[in-house]
């Protein structure tokens, strides 16, 4: 019996404000896109099953489990991955300067997840309430932190974000 390898087909996308281009085959998983082929390894491959969340990114501003995705299915999609986040000259976010003056990163690993959830909290006003918080963080796996210090990061980056 002969395997057949389906051929690459071209995909193109805007990734944290490029313009991203490749041959992918069809069955390519987004992450292993990101990682791979455009070198975005901030993005991390956990579960690989969209349990664990530390593959989160914002796929035209939604955020989505880049683990269950195929990269053709973001054909024409604009996403942005954590290093959307920085800013010029490596200034952290306020989000991100949250993240580390309330604990919410101890091994680091869940972290890109958490902040790209976070973000999208931040940016539809998801952040009134510590349940509010939680509810939209539930979908991470976190096995370092107690989540406590993630909660209390986002809930300072809400604030500042009210009371610059």
């Amino acid at each position: 019996m002969t395997m057949r390898i389906p051929p690459k087909v071209p995909v193109a996308m805007t990734v944290n404000g490029q313009t991203r281009e490749g041959h992918v085959e069809p069955r390519k998983l987004l992450v292993d896109f990101l990682r791979e082929d455009l070198g975005l390894t901030g993005t991390h491959v956990g579960c690989e099953h969209g349990v664990c969340g530390a593959c989160t990114i914002l796929v035209n501003g939604d955020p989505a489990r880049s683990c269950l995705m195929f990269a053709v299915q973001a054909n024409g999609a604009e996403l942005r991955t954590v290093e959307g986040l920085s800013q010029e000259h490596g200034k952290l976010t306020p989000l991100q300067e949250a993240f580390r003056e309330h604990f919410g990163v101890q091994c680091g690993f869940c972290t890109p997840g958490f902040l790209m959830t976070a973000s999208d909290l931040l940016a539809n006003g998801k952040t009134d309430t510590e349940e509010a918080v939680r509810e939209g963080l539930s979908g991470h796996i976190c096995r370092c932190t107690g989540y406590q210090g993630i909660v209390e990061a986002v809930h300072a980056a809400a604030e500042k974000a009210r009371n610059p």
